[in-house]
Parts: structure tokens; sequence; C-alpha cells
């Protein structure tokens, strides 16, 4: 038994002496300028038609994800955080926080079709590819609402028990989202509507970003006192718990890599490794910008997007940190 540890041992710690030795792969290879003012938070891809959308003051950017150039604007999303796609139907949803409620648009022209009244303060939304629905969670209201796309109504609404931020699917039928003022993460049952588990995070404060390894049933989620946890998404058990940098709110995992991505807003991506699924390690700091926090994930090629500005001297890149004037900017990052 204490030969077999002694090779596991060697073999973690080779894997990760390779992985060190890797570092410097990523770096930001574009940076894609939007002539426009106001605040952001999340940004989404929709792969199948190239496009970048980007949450931005009180309108929508979107890019052409390769060139980065400007192809549209959906204007009118007041106070907008999030933006998923149901490709299936052929409609984007944006949340938008003041006035509770989602703009619903067209994905190959970006029209508006319509508009959908949700809680109060609608903030992260995702598309479940099981039940198509799109997921929509309300900060102030502290619940979640299920649109179906086929007739662009909510079919149900889950109290949540405190503030949710962004949630994710176990592509089974179980929706997982981190509750910020209460620290934990709530399941819920996306086919009865109920909630099934609460998992109270420890030496975790104000979880934001949280990603999921469906192949693992690992959940990672990032955490205000610089930490990212994993946990078992089956069990609630954690795993692990990793430093990363300051001012997260927003993580993603790639299940090709096993590589998960912290979004610092002190000016850096931490990326984590899942050696397997009871071993993690930090293998790499990447460089980026201050204030870009919130990120999203190309799956086709593995290139990251984070949205940021510049900043008057002396300021941290806060959410409520004086930005330049037309500043506004995306990164890419990727291998060079």
């Amino acid at each position: 038994m204490k030969s077999k540890l002694l090779c596991t041992a060697a073999f973690l710690a080779l894997a990760i002496t390779t992985m060190a030795q890797q570092k410097g792969t990523l770096k930001v290879l574009a940076v894609h300028k939007i002539k426009s003012d106001g605040g952001w938070d999340y940004l989404t891809i929709d792969g199948q038609r190239n496009h970048l959308f980007v949450s931005h003051g009180n309108q929508v950017n979107i890019l052409n994800k390769t060139t980065g150039d400007s192809v549209g604007v959906i204007n009118n999303t007041t106070g907008v955080h999030g933006i998923t796609v149901a490709g299936a139907f052929g409609k984007g949803y944006t949340t938008n926080g003041k006035a509770g409620t989602c703009t619903v648009f067209d994905l190959n022209n970006f029209k508006v079709l319509g508009e959908v009244k949700v809680g109060q303060n609608p903030d992260a939304t995702f598309f479940d590819d099981y039940s198509k629905k799109v997921i929509v969670f309300n900060g102030k209201s502290a619940d979640a609402s299920i649109i179906d796309p086929q007739t662009d109504k909510v079919v149900a609404s889950i109290a949540l028990g405190g503030k949710p931020e962004a949630g994710v699917s176990d592509g089974k039928g179980k929706i997982y989202v981190n509750i910020e003022d209460t620290g934990e993460i709530v399941c819920f049952d996306i086919n009865s509507y109920k909630v099934l588990s609460r998992y109270k995070l420890k030496n975790a404060e104000e979880p934001s970003g949280l990603a999921i390894d469906r192949a693992t049933s690992r959940l990672f989620t990032v955490c205000a006192n610089k930490v990212m946890i994993v946990l078992d998404a089956k069990t609630g058990q954690q795993i692990a718990s990793l430093p990363i940098g300051d001012n997260c709110d927003g993580v993603v995992f790639d299940p090709a890599t096993k590589l998960a991505y912290s979004a610092n807003g002190e000016g850096n991506i931490t990326i984590v490794k899942e050696i397997n699924a009871n071993k993690f390690a930090v293998v790499e700091t990447v460089k980026t910008a201050v204030g870009a926090r919130t990120i999203t994930l190309d799956a086709t090629t593995h290139h990251l997007f984070l949205p940021t500005a510049e900043f008057e001297k002396g300021s941290n890149g806060g959410k409520k940190a004086a930005r330049v004037p037309g500043s506004f900017k995306v990164l890419e990052v990727g291998k060079g």
C-alpha cells in the first residue's frame, strides 16, 4: 500500500510539474473595442452564427466572434445583465435588471420579438439544453423564472431563499445556482420546479460565478474571499479549495481540456486543472486587464472573452470604479 501511495504521489507531482512548465501558453490575443459608455456584466456566444453578445449599459452589443467587428445592437435593455441563446428556437433573451423583464430577439436579424415579465432585478440567465427552457435568476425577488421559448411565457417561479447569482445545469434535470447572500448552492428539479437540496459553503464568501464538469459531477464556484471551491454536485461535499485572484465574478469550465478559468477583476485569470475527479491544482495565472471580471468560453476555439474598460488613475476596477469614457472593450484570450 505504501508503495502504491508513493507512486500515486509521484504521478501527481509529475503532472503538476508538467503543467507548470506549460505556463505562458495563454495571452491576450486581441482587444475588440466598443465605442459606447456604461457598465457591463455578462457576455455570451452564439457559436452557430459566430456572434458574441455583450451586455453594456442599457444595450447589448453584438460582435462577429472571429473579427470583433460590430454587427448589431439591441437597444432599450434597461440595466441589462445577461444574455442567453436558445439556438433551437432561433431566439435570444436578455435580462433587463431595472425593468424586471427579458427582451426576446431574433438571433438571425436581432429584431426584438417581445418582452417577458419576470421577477425583480433579473440577472444571470442560461438556456437549459435538457428541458429546453430559459432559466432566469432574479436578484431582488430571490427566485428563478422559467420561460418556455415556444410560447415566451413564464411557466414557473421558484423561490430560492436568497439572492441568486450564476447557475448551471447537469444536463439531466437538475439546476444548480449560487446564492450570494447566504453562501449556498441551491439545487432544484427542472421537471417538478421544486428545490431538492441546499449546499452550505464552508470558508467561502459571496459565491458568484459557477461552472460544472458534467462528466465528473463537479461544481466550480468562485467566491469574494479569493477562493474557488470544488464540490460534488450529487452530495454537496467540498472536494477542494483553491486560491484565485481578487474581485472575481465569473468562471467557466472547458470539458475538452479539463481546465476551469476564474476571471479576476484585479487583472488576471486563475487557471485550475482537474487532474481527476478528486484532484485539482492551480497551474497558471494569466494577465488580462483590471476590471475583467466576467468571462465566456468559445467551445470551438477554446478562446476566452472578457469585457472591461480603462479606468481613472488609482481605480481598482470594481463595479463602481470611475471609467474612462468610450474605453469599453472585450479581451480575447487564447494560445499565442
